[in-house]
């Protein structure tokens, strides 16, 4: 608003707000009076212009001064009068006005420094000449009524009411301005009042006088930088806001410790400042300058609410004014306007569905309906209302008896017959509330149907006050003072419902459908009245806040159930469960902080629509609606969240529920879900849930339930999976399935609810249910009830449960001392069972006898053999023990017998029991039967028998016995002891065995090293580990048949791992220590055992070299063969050398089994190869090549017998030749046939090239080939068999053959049948074995 005004050259605009109400704003230099909206309401011309005004403490007169006049003139808003009143100082020209802060005082100053006090209310003047010497220029009123006043003398005075000069201040050195009363900030709250004046010095000094102590002020100098002091307000305890020219902003506490420092300083304006003004109401400050305002929080000072830009004006502005309630701020300008800014709003609104009415300006109120989408739309209004109600169609407004009705264009105002206190509209009918009254009518009917759609409600007074109403679409509802809250139905004007409260109701919320409704009564309480719901019609909002105000439903289609309920601070959120286990429900979700001065019109989905003071809507994210807004991967790095924001879609039923789960919802997520769904019984929802979180049992459970339209019955059902017991009982009672409880009850073993259920429900479930409910009294051990339980159990006609029963009073009635009747029953019922639970019943009572009988009753042998010799009735025990398993009682019956002397019987029994040292114990000092004693020792490896059949043998000078039991008894040292006491060492030695210490073979050691006896002192030296001596010790040895010294020496040497002692041993076998070499079998072995192949090999061919010189070829072919096995065992490669006389001496043997079989041409080929190496064979070179000539004759080789016959001619061998073969052979050599047989040629198994089959080097490939141990020809890919124990080759059909008279493997002499040999079909990994060079 801008109010343009006609100034005096060179003088700015004087202006004034009316004060407590702030309805009209005076101004100019001739007095023009406004309205709050800019409407001018009265103009008054003086005789000068005006130098003063003010209004009086309740803003009905205004006083004003003018210059060139001595009067005061005094303008009453109530009836728009101007009067003037003489000061009676003609010749004094008045300077100052002011009016008292609580009285109807006004102080009048001249330009002579004379005084005059009018009393407005009495008209009583009081001149005071001589105040001050000159001018008075400025003043204050305390709240005390005291008058400070500075004056261009330089000089304060404080007087009294009266006008006397209470303080005469020194004087200043210069003119004060801008006096102000208030309180300084103390440690303690001063009693006096306002004891402060603040003043300005020269505009540089901020003095502070206590009218108490004027002598000492407190003068405050400020940074030159900020300029000279322009305005300055107190505010809060003692704070103290200061504005400078130079646009600084200072905050000073006047407390005495911090006045020298600044709480709070900025540079609000860039080059200028002139006016600093603050509202306690709004609790804001404001300062002007560089064209704008700037408008603070108290609170916060760094927080600038708001700037108001004013580019207009160029000439600069000037001073700032507030209304009392802060709803308006004026800001006058040096060109001569005033600006009039809004600030603050009365908050007024109303909202139908999702349609919004809110105040946007004091007569303008704007209609908004954003979740349809909807443009706003201003309506400007004729007055400025105190409430604002709206429909689907029609806005109302109205103040006092009074309300206008408005749908794009007012349509009509009407006059009610009281002040109007609410008033709430549909789309058709208006309900205007006052004087304890409903109006309800037609908005749009012509005014004689107004007369007849019109209608008052209560229409008996005796009904009470109506407190409060609300209109929906169809109803009418209202609360009054006693309690009652009527609705109404609008289409009939009848009254459907109504419920009596104990109190006084004050507010009424239905929500949209008009079906539920919260009301608030008159002890803050909060309540929901279902008209609709016969059951549970009314209940009470849980934690419901005394502070709340209003509420709000949910608008959102899918939320009709959720409603906030508010206060200045918070907002609650409530969500309504209409079908729950319990029945309908309304829980608190949670809460929502509210921003200052915000009130809530709308609720959509979540999203609350407030009204602000500044005539603004906001939009408030409630916190219970958190999920909305989330992203998924939020919730997946905080579970905590999730499960947060989880419960909250759960209270509020939403469907997000199952999608937060989805998106990574734990174990306990899903349960809670689960559980939420059973109690909405969403029973298909929660099958899903259970699926999906894999409870299998939850699902069969649940589809079991699946179709059952009877709610009673299935909320039980739902309840019991809760734990909800007693809900779960009383559900199923009302239901349609009554039993249902009382099996519920008897599944969890609540007897006494199942039998009370029983004896209502189905008597014939009562014997049953009693035998059930004995037992579980018979486990918690109340035997006087279990007993009658099982007596009531007893049925007559049903064998098994009567049986049952019948077990159950035997237990009970030995329980309870009658111990002959429950003895009596238990041996007539068929269970063994019973008889062995009886019997352990009247162990534990110790009644023995009839125990024992009883188990003996039931075949349990063992139980009854113990019972009887807890009573030492030896005689039945001995009777049972044949049938008697548990060696303990055989033991105890051994014990007895041997106390008696029966040591036979003892001994068996001690022998059933497995007892075998107390056997052997009565075997030898009772029996006298070392038999029987010696054999149990060597069966059962007792060891405390052994030593008591050592101690036997030592009675008897038995040493070797002795020594071998104390050695079986782990008597180590004994033995040995006694070993050397009686020369029984050797026998010793023989005996220990592998459990012996290494101690044990060193003593046994040094014994036979000092008897001389190497072989032994070597033997258990090299088993204690001391192998330098055991080695000694061998070479020490003589020389025997099978050399077993020797042999042991060499497994010292490969223990040892020591090259010494290798070299001490490869030294004696070699003969270099006494020229007498041993058998190179030896040093074969010693290679061997070191792993030492390649030696091992080289000796190998040598000692077969040697074999085979001597002729012993089969020592010499066994030699290179387990050489060659160790090799390829090792993947050695074996040596070519080793490779083709193992296959020569292999083929001389083969030439025998040929022989023996009568296949001539194998042999003959096989001397052949043998012949043509003959060298190889220096000891029987002439028979080998006989039986070549003699073995080629005989298969046809008439060639090759000839070449060899004349071999046997020459010089060196015709002497040697057998004289019954001379003969023949000379005649072969002097008539030669050189006919020949031809070989038959088979492929090669590398390359295929056909060669002889006897060949074993392949022209084509050059490659060795691999040849067959039965027939001595190279091997053919499709013909390969191997031994199974050598895996050398052999032809598989010739191997077959072989072993049909042959029961060993040629090469290894390995025990073979043809059953184990298995035709290979892939042999070429035996092809490319590059080990192998033959």
């Amino acid at each position: 608003m801008l109010i343009k005004l006609l100034t005096w050259a060179g003088s700015c605009v004087l202006y004034k707000w009316q004060k407590s109400l702030g309805n009209y704003i005076a101004a100019d230099n001739s007095v023009k009076i406004f309205d709050r909206h800019g409407q001018k309401r009265a103009e008054h011309n003086l005789p000068g212009r005006c130098v003063g005004m003010d209004w009086d403490k309740d803003g009905d007169i205004l006083a004003v001064i003018a210059a060139k006049s001595s009067s005061i003139f005094l303008w009453d808003a109530s009836v728009n009068k101007m009067s003037t009143i003489e000061s009676g100082m003609r010749c004094d020209q008045m300077t100052f006005i002011l009016w008292s802060k609580t009285s109807p005082l006004l102080a009048v100053g001249t330009a002579k420094g004379n005084l005059l006090i009018y009393n407005q209310q009495t008209s009583r003047k009081i001149p005071i000449l001589g105040k001050h010497t000159k001018k008075i220029t400025c003043g204050c009123w305390s709240s005390q009524n005291l008058l400070a006043l500075g004056s261009e003398d330089n000089t304060l005075t404080i007087s009294n009411h009266e006008g006397d000069t209470l303080r005469q201040v020194v004087r200043l050195e210069m003119c004060p301005a801008e006096i102000l009363f208030s309180v300084m900030k103390m440690d303690e709250r001063s009693s006096q009042g306002e004891n402060t004046v603040s003043m300005f010095v020269d505009k540089k000094i901020l003095s502070l006088f206590n009218i108490n102590d004027p002598q000492n002020p407190i003068e405050l100098v400020f940074e030159r930088h900020y300029g000279s002091l322009v305005s300055h307000r107190w505010f809060g305890d003692g704070y103290i806001l200061v504005g400078f020219s130079l646009g600084y902003f200072v905050v000073i506490s006047t407390h005495i410790r911090e006045i020298r420092s600044e709480l709070y300083q900025a540079h609000n304006h860039k080059d200028s400042l002139y006016s600093v003004a603050i509202s306690t109401a709004l609790n804001k400050a404001a300062s002007c300058g560089d064209n704008c305002i700037k408008i603070h929080e108290l609170s916060d000072l760094k927080d600038i609410s708001s700037v108001v830009q004013l580019d207009d004006e160029t000439k600069g502005l000037d001073q700032l004014s507030w209304t009392d309630d802060g709803q308006l701020l004026a800001l006058s300008t040096q060109r001569g306007t005033i600006h009039v800014f809004l600030t603050k709003l009365p908050i007024l609104g109303d909202s139908f569905g999702t349609r919004l009415a809110y105040l946007t300006s004091l007569l303008e109120v704007t209609v908004s309906n954003q979740v349809e989408g909807e443009s706003p739309v201003a309506i400007q209004v004729e007055v400025e209302p105190t409430f604002v109600a709206v429909g689907p169609y029609h806005v109302a407004v109205g103040m006092n008896n009074r309300a206008w009705f408005y749908s794009l264009s007012k349509i009509k105002d009407i006059e009610y017959l009281g002040t109007i206190a609410s008033m709430c509209l549909n789309a058709d009918y208006a309900a205007a509330l006052f004087e304890g009254k409903v109006q309800l009518h037609m908005i749009e009917g012509r005014d004689t149907e107004d007369r007849k759609q019109m209608k008052l409600f209560p229409d008996d007074n005796r009904k009470g006050r109506i407190l409060c109403h609300a209109l929906t679409a169809d109803f009418l509802y209202y609360g009054t003072d006693l309690g009652n809250v009527v609705c109404v139905l609008v289409e009939d004007w009848e009254t459907v419902n109504s419920y009596s409260h104990s109190v006084g109701v004050r507010k009424v919320f239905p929500d949209p459908n008009g079906t539920w409704l919260v009301f608030i009564d008159d002890k803050n309480g909060g309540f929901l009245f279902s008209p609709a719901n016969a059951t549970v019609s009314c209940f009470e909002l849980p934690n419901f806040s005394p502070t709340i105000t209003g509420v709000l439903w949910d608008n959102w289609h899918a939320d009709r159930g959720v409603f906030v309920a508010f206060d200045d601070d918070k907002v609650y959120t409530y969500a309504l469960h209409k079908t729950t286990i319990y029945g309908p429900q309304v829980v608190l979700v949670g809460s929502t902080a509210l921003l200052y001065s915000q009130r809530p019109l709308l609720l959509y989905n979540g999203e609350l629509t407030c009204q602000t003071t500044s005539g603004k809507t906001s939009e408030v994210a409630l916190s219970t609606h958190s999920f909305l807004k989330s992203s998924p991967d939020a919730r997946k790095d905080s579970p905590s969240e999730l499960s947060k924001q989880l419960a909250q879609a759960l209270k509020l039923k939403r469907s997000e529920a199952w999608s937060l789960c989805k998106s990574g919802g734990s174990a306990a997520d899903w349960a809670q879900l689960g559980k939420a769904c059973l109690v909405h019984m969403e029973v298909e929802l929660a099958i899903q849930i259970y699926r999906m979180s894999g409870n299998v049992g939850m699902v069969l459970s649940l589809q079991s339930f699946q179709g059952i339209e009877d709610k009673n019955l299935l909320a039980g059902h739902l309840a019991m999976f809760l734990d909800e017991y007693n809900l779960a009982q009383d559900l199923y009672l009302s239901s349609s399935c009554p039993v249902a409880a009382l099996e519920m009850r008897r599944d969890l073993l609540h007897w006494d609810s199942a039998l009370m259920l029983a004896k209502r429900l189905a008597e014939e479930q009562i014997p049953f249910i009693s035998k059930e409910y004995a037992v579980h009294l018979e486990f918690i051990g109340d035997y006087v009830n279990a007993l009658a339980h099982y007596e009531k159990g007893v049925m007559h006609n049903n064998k098994e449960h009567d049986e049952a029963c019948q077990a159950g009073v035997a237990r009970m009635s030995i329980r309870m001392g009658d111990i002959r009747r429950g003895a009596a029953q238990a041996i007539q019922h068929p269970s063994r069972v019973l008889k062995k639970e009886c019997g352990a019943i009247l162990e534990s009572m110790k009644q023995f006898s009839e125990a024992a009988q009883l188990y003996e009753k039931g075949l349990y042998y063992d139980k009854a053999a113990s019972v009887y010799i807890r009573c030492k009735n030896w005689a039945k025990v001995g009777e049972l023990l044949p049938n008697v398993s548990s060696p303990k009682i055989h033991l105890q019956y051994a014990k007895a017998k041997e106390a008696d002397g029966k040591y036979k019987e003892a001994a068996r029994a001690y022998e059933s029991a497995k007892d075998w040292d107390n056997m052997i114990r009565v075997l030898l000092d009772h029996l006298n039967n070392p038999e029987d004693a010696v054999r149990v020792v060597r069966e059962t490896q007792s060891l405390d028998g052994a030593k008591m059949v050592a101690r036997f043998f030592l009675r008897l000078n038995d040493y070797g016995s002795a020594i071998h039991f104390l050695v079986l008894s782990q008597c180590n040292d004994e033995a040995f002891q006694l070993a050397q006491q009686h020369g029984q060492m050797e026998v010793y030695a023989d005996i220990i065995g592998p459990e012996a210490t290494q101690e044990d073979y060193q003593s046994i050691a040094l014994y036979f090293e000092g008897e001389k006896k190497h072989f032994l002192a070597g033997k258990f030296f090299h088993k204690c580990g001391q192998y330098g001596r055991a080695l000694n010790h061998f070479l020490k040895c003589p020389e025997t048949e099978d050399n077993q010294a020797i042999e042991l020496a060499i497994e010292t040497v490969r223990q040892a791992k020591d090259s010494a002692l290798t070299n001490q041993l490869i030294e004696y076998l070699l003969g270099e220590s006494d020229g007498m070499p041993m058998d190179g079998k030896y040093l074969f072995r010693l290679y061997m055992a070191l792993q030492r192949y390649s030696e091992a090999a080289h000796t190998a061919i040598i000692i077969a070299r040697e074999e085979q010189s001597a002729g012993n070829y089969r020592n010499a072919r066994d030699v290179l063969f387990s050489m060659y096995t160790e090799l390829q065992a090792q993947k050695i490669k074996v040596p070519a050398e080793m490779a083709t006389n193992l296959m020569m001496l292999h083929s001389y043997l083969l030439v025998k089994i040929h022989v023996r079989k009568g296949d001539h041409l194998k042999g003959a080929r096989m001397l052949i190869r043998v012949s043509n190496n003959i060298s190889k064979f220096p000891s029987h070179v002439v028979p080998i090549l006989t039986s070549a000539v003699i073995e080629c004759q005989r298969a046809g080789l008439k060639n090759s017998a000839f070449s060899f016959a004349a071999m046997l001619m020459r010089p060196e061998y015709r002497n040697q030749i057998d004289p019954k073969y001379r003969k023949k052979i000379e005649a072969l050599v002097r008539h030669p046939d050189t006919s020949e047989l031809e070989e038959e040629t088979t492929p090669c198994p590398f390359c295929g090239f056909q060669l002889p089959q006897n060949d074993l080097l392949c022209p084509s490939c050059k490659n060795n080939l691999p040849y067959c141990i039965a027939t001595g020809r190279h091997m053919l890919k499709e013909d390969w068999s191997i031994c199974p124990h050598c895996e050398f080759p052999a032809l598989y059909s010739q191997f077959i053959l072989l072993l049909e008279t042959e029961s060993v493997c040629p090469m290894c002499s390995g025990n073979l049948s043809a059953k184990q040999v298995e035709k290979i079909l892939d042999c070429s990994r035996y092809l490319h074995n590059d080990d192998l060079d033959q």
